[in-house]
């Protein structure tokens, strides 16, 4: 089988795209797991784009372990980018699991995707059993055996646990990334992020993905940071979120709801022959 594809990023955070609503490639998990494999294709997730009906469309993210991903902030961006290069539009709505996602096309590769109203009861993120979800009380460990104790839990379509450390680069994330990622508090399994705050406006993060791992980006986790730091009172209302790559610019609007803005790289043709 060959399948047409595109291949984008946003800060290194990257994707597969594949358009289906013109061809339906039917892909089982092993395929999905081969093509987000570094040794193939590689990227951290595969993102479908489908017909939702004759006027809508639709995205289906697929982590790089062949598991389902509800949100996916910079791939919904890159993907507006994508369809606005096509069709000319400048605002792009997207339907995912959670709902219909709101893309403004900025130009010069830069995109704002609305992302929506969080969701922090313990029930909704969703936690195991009913804890306060400002703070987890869960014990991480830095790289000399020192405990740090905390945790903050948000849902932006799809769990987050974001810790507030003196210094992320104390902490060895891919030991524990998966430890907390698979935590008894999380029956969906949670995405994992450190993050220092620098100012007011701006914090340092990284992340460790759920289903993908360590990631040089991710959009969910930048406004799931924003939000976390904004409840915590470290932050204001608007803020950036800086990865190894680059930034995001975070804010949240009147209603609560998380804006996010940032870069995408620009669209390379693949062809994939699975």
């Amino acid at each position: 089988m060959e399948i047409k594809a595109f291949k984008m990023d946003g800060l290194g955070n990257d994707f597969v795209i594949i358009d289906q609503r013109d061809h339906e490639y039917q892909l089982n998990k092993d395929q999905i797991i081969k093509i987000c494999d570094r040794n193939f294709i590689g990227c951290d997730q595969l993102i479908f784009i489908k017909k939702k009906d004759q006027k809508n469309t639709q995205l289906e993210f697929y982590n790089s372990d062949g598991s389902v991903s509800g949100a996916c902030g910079n791939g919904t961006r890159c993907v507006a980018d994508l369809l606005s290069k096509k069709n000319g539009d400048k605002e792009i709505v997207l339907w995912t699991s959670t709902g219909p996602l709101k893309s403004k096309i900025l130009g010069n590769n830069l995109v704002e995707t609305e992302i929506g109203i969080p969701k922090t009861d313990w029930n909704e993120i969703p936690l195991s059993k009913n804890l306060d979800t400002k703070n987890l009380n869960v014990k991480i460990l830095d790289k000399n055996n020192s405990e740090f104790i905390g945790g903050t839990a948000i849902n932006v379509g799809n769990p987050h646990i974001i810790f507030f450390v003196k210094n992320i680069e104390d902490y060895d994330l891919k030991k524990i990334g998966p430890q907390i990622e698979n935590h008894e508090y999380f029956p969906e399994k949670s995405n994992v992020t450190l993050a220092k705050v620098i100012n007011k406006n701006l914090i340092k993060v990284r992340v460790w993905e759920r289903g993908a791992g360590l990631t040089k980006a991710c959009g969910t986790a930048a406004c799931a940071t924003a939000v976390a730091g904004n409840i915590n009172g470290l932050t204001n209302k608007k803020t950036e979120i800086e990865f190894d790559l680059g930034k995001l610019s975070i804010s949240i609007d009147e209603e609560n709801s998380v804006h996010m803005k940032g870069p995408v790289s620009d669209i390379k043709k693949i062809e994939i022959k699975i």
